[in-house]
């Protein structure tokens, strides 16, 4: 059987384009549930600065460069233990201080500014704090003194953005930034160029006790990250367009096996035993075909919980007594007068053993196509829900960052990486099973074959 299903979907691209789809995005479940654990990305998308700190906020991905003459800059992180970064001890005039410079270089080759430079110095000490002077090189060799500094209580934070004595300092008019100021070989020139070369952030420490240590942190926040980008809180999108996947496949798959065999199993039963019990289950359905689900849904994520487990309950609850129903009812009335339903009755077959083990499996070739077309239409109503403002709180999914991009302007601001990227993962999911589903019904379904 396997085969033989196997040969036929072979004579149809669609259906190995679906199928090269479906395992793609199953593969891309596995690895990042592999990469980010399950606590792990809950705990990476709900983290803040203290997870977040050192990514730059709102920025394309890195592959945005390839389509671009005028490269944008990648985020760069220095810290005191880097491989190129350099602690060169320097004498002293006074007994009891010790003095070290660190010499924190990087090539920047590109033709924009970084988004912002911050340093973050960490300091343990005995009786008095160090005392650091921050010293920016440029490639030409040009000095500029950023900042004086007591690392008190252990540490200090500066971003060269806020500094407005710099600005005072540099002379620089209002339009002009701080970061262009130290980086522009002509800060007035229009529009103003970075110098491309080599900088050097060099520190001046001065420790006043013969044990004491500081650690240094330099991010130069770039302006594309990752590839997939970041977000208004600074998140990587990757994290949650990797585990979109196996959250849409899981709710998808649960709800579209839990609706679809549990309705074929109802109406095989109402078939079989007729009567008052075929009219309830009838009646039932009639009702629920005029309920309006996505309303039901929403009452349900406002007033009692937006848990992804919670709505998939209520999809398939809401979803057992469908339309399809009567469909399989109607096949089902064929099956029932058939010989050997009969012959099953003769040697004294149970009921439930006739309903599941003579009944339900003529069907099954049936099923299988309208199973995987079923799929992505639950992935989407669970995205639909996450764009009403109704998703999971807690579990990153496409929906949810469709949605976070939607209340925060992105489409205004020009940000469209931040929509497009979960709108094609949603598109592609679609097609694919589409593809699949539509080929394996003509394999299952003869008769909508083309001559």
């Amino acid at each position: 059987m396997f085969r033989q299903v196997w040969r036929e979907m072979r004579r149809y691209p669609s259906a190995m384009f679906g199928l090269t789809v479906i395992i793609f995005l199953v593969l891309l479940s596995i690895y990042a549930v592999i990469k980010y654990p399950y606590q792990e990305a809950i705990r990476l998308w709900r983290g803040g600065e203290d997870i977040w700190g050192d990514t730059p906020k709102l920025v394309p991905p890195r592959w945005y460069n390839w389509f671009r003459r005028e490269k944008l800059p990648d985020t760069i992180i220095l810290t005191s233990d880097s491989p190129q970064v350099e602690v060169v001890p320097q004498p002293s005039k006074k007994k009891g201080v010790w003095v070290d410079h660190y010499l924190m270089r990087f090539d920047f080759p590109y033709d924009d500014f970084p988004q912002e430079i911050q340093v973050t110095l960490t300091a343990t000490y005995e009786k008095k704090a160090p005392f650091v002077v921050l010293v920016w090189v440029r490639p030409d060799g040009e000095e500029i003194r950023l900042k004086n500094a007591t690392v008190k209580e252990g540490r200090f934070r500066y971003r060269v953005l806020q500094d407005t004595k710099l600005h005072q300092r540099l002379k620089l008019p209002r339009t002009i930034n701080n970061i262009v100021g130290i980086m522009a070989q002509d800060p007035q020139a229009k529009p103003p160029k970075p110098m491309k070369g080599t900088y050097t952030l060099r520190l001046e420490v001065y420790r006043f006790g013969e044990n004491d240590k500081i650690q240094a942190k330099m991010v130069a926040y770039g302006k594309v990250y990752g590839w997939a980008g970041t977000d208004h809180l600074r998140r990587d999108l990757s994290v949650a367009l990797l585990w979109g996947a196996p959250v849409a496949l899981a709710f998808g798959l649960l709800a579209a096996v839990g609706t679809t065999v549990t309705t074929m199993i109802i109406a095989a039963i109402g078939v079989w035993f007729g009567g008052w019990v075929d009219a309830v289950i009838q009646r039932i359905t009639e009702i629920n075909l005029v309920l309006p689900v996505l309303p039901i849904l929403i009452m349900i994520g406002v007033f009692y919980s937006r848990s992804l487990w919670v709505m998939l309950g209520a999809v398939i609850a809401l979803s057992i007594f469908g339309a399809s129903i009567k469909t399989y009812r109607a096949m089902f009335l064929q099956i029932k007068a058939a010989p050997y339903i009969e012959a099953a009755r003769a040697y004294g077959a149970g009921d439930f053993r006739i309903i599941l083990l003579y009944m339900v499996p003529r069907i099954i070739p049936t099923l299988i196509p309208s199973l995987v077309t079923l799929i992505p239409s639950f992935v989407f109503l669970e995205a639909s829900l996450a764009v009403l403002g109704l998703g999971d709180p807690v579990l990153p999914t496409w929906g949810k960052v469709i949605d976070d991009a939607r209340v925060n302007g992105a489409l205004y601001q020009g940000l469209y990486y931040w929509i497009l990227e979960p709108s094609f993962m949603l598109m592609i999911t679609g097609i694919g099973f589409a593809s699949l589903g539509f080929s394996l019904d003509r394999i299952f379904n003869p008769r909508l074959r083309e001559l």
